[in-house]
């Protein structure tokens, strides 16, 4: 009856049931009325919090799906910018989303990977299906398959799994590089004969959804070291897309900046402030470790600290002390200047500043002479009295 109840008012809220006395008929029955799981008393923390974390991806998954029905292509929001990089990724994305060829996306933590899965699911004919996520780093090897494959008990169903979930849809197979060899044999055999076998079960339930991996491992290195499976790589790189990291695409960090800055300026409150090009340039200048996960986060932070009335402009002060020192490693500082001759100093200042700034374009000698407003044949011998080698030319 409170199963009933809920369910009459939040009809799309996950339910897990606790009981002390579960049975199948009773699981099943929970089930058949809407409810997510059961557990049965006593019970296990560690099955408890993954029950909690499947729930919360649950709803996440229904609002994004929401979401993206009311403003198809709005996963893209965070795939911002206009490098050659990001141009060359968002054309495949856009190639490749009609039709039902399964993608392997590479790329460094936090670069985009699934910013770009949720892309290319939005752009395609499955926008309307659920996009569900299959995070292998995080689900435990003995639990993999129940996740992946749901369970049956007596021929009726205990519990779907996300295959199910994501059939019309698309699974995005998380750091398939993590997910266990036995697990990857059944994967196998899943994309060979578009059907698949409960846990528990034997009859074979047909599956159609569209599949896309990510890794930020070296697969063939994997591969070399029998921890995957080379007959699945070559199931699921059909398509492959890499993914550059944020340092190999510094023409995009202003625009990313800028949105990020609108972002969570919304979230408290405040109107979209104004990035100054000096803390433009320093964020250009970072090396970005943590790439675009890593400069959502700064961003996010630099918002919730500054004082209220400063957030009108962004300058580089309101930023973490990290990203301002984190320019040159080992760089200058005025107390090593001061007992050097002054030719000694403008030399080393010159070095570091055009450092900077050459990175900052990313190797880009033209973009850099024409940002410090000098010819780019005097840029290239004043690289060379420093003893700086030479960068990118044009392009």
């Amino acid at each position: 009856e409170v199963l009933d109840a809920i369910k009459a008012r939040e009809p799309e809220l996950p339910v897990v049931i606790f009981s002390g006395h579960v049975n199948i008929d009773t699981a099943v029955s929970a089930v058949s009325r809407g409810a997510m799981d059961f557990i049965e008393k006593p019970f296990e923390t560690e099955r408890l919090l993954l029950l909690v974390e499947r729930a919360t991806e649950t709803e996440r998954l229904r609002r994004e799906n929401t979401r993206l029905k009311q403003d198809n292509g709005g996963a893209g929001e965070e795939f911002t910018g206009n490098s050659a990089a990001v141009n060359q990724v968002r054309a495949t994305l856009k190639r490749v989303a009609s039709t039902g060829s399964r993608v392997l996306i590479s790329g460094p933590a936090g670069s985009g990977k699934e910013v770009a899965a949720r892309l290319l699911h939005s752009w395609s004919p499955r926008s309307s299906g659920a996009f569900v996520i299959v995070n292998s780093a995080r689900i435990t090897a003995e639990r993999f398959e129940q996740e992946l494959f749901g369970e049956e008990a007596d021929g009726k169903l205990v519990r779907p799994g996300l295959l199910e979930m994501a059939d019309g849809g698309t699974l995005y197979l998380d750091e398939v590089a993590d997910m266990p060899l036995s697990t990857q044999a059944r994967i196998l055999r899943v994309l060979t004969e578009q059907s698949f076998v409960r846990v528990g079960g034997n009859r074979q339930i047909g599956v159609d959804m569209r599949v896309v991996s990510s890794t930020s491992r070296d697969l063939q290195k994997e591969i070399e070291e029998k921890r995957f499976r080379e007959d699945l790589f070559y199931r699921l790189n059909v398509v492959p897309v890499t993914i550059p990291s944020l340092a190999e695409r510094r023409d995009d960090i202003p625009a990313l900046a800028t949105h990020f800055f609108a972002r969570y300026a919304a979230e408290q409150g405040l109107p979209p402030p104004e990035v100054s090009e000096e803390a433009l340039a320093t964020l250009q200048a970072y090396d970005w470790p943590g790439n675009v996960r890593e400069l959502r986060n700064v961003v996010e932070r630099t918002v919730i600290l500054s004082p209220r009335d400063k957030m009108q402009v962004v300058e580089p002060d309101m930023l973490p002390g990290e990203i301002t020192e984190g320019g040159v490693k080992g760089g200058i500082g005025l107390s090593s200047l001061m007992g050097v001759p002054l030719r000694e100093a403008r030399e080393e200042f010159e070095r570091e500043y055009l450092t900077i700034q050459i990175r900052r374009f990313s190797g880009n000698i033209s973009k850099t002479a024409s940002f410090i407003g000098m010819e780019r044949s005097a840029l290239h011998r004043k690289l060379k009295i420093l003893g700086m080698t030479d960068r990118k030319d044009d392009n």
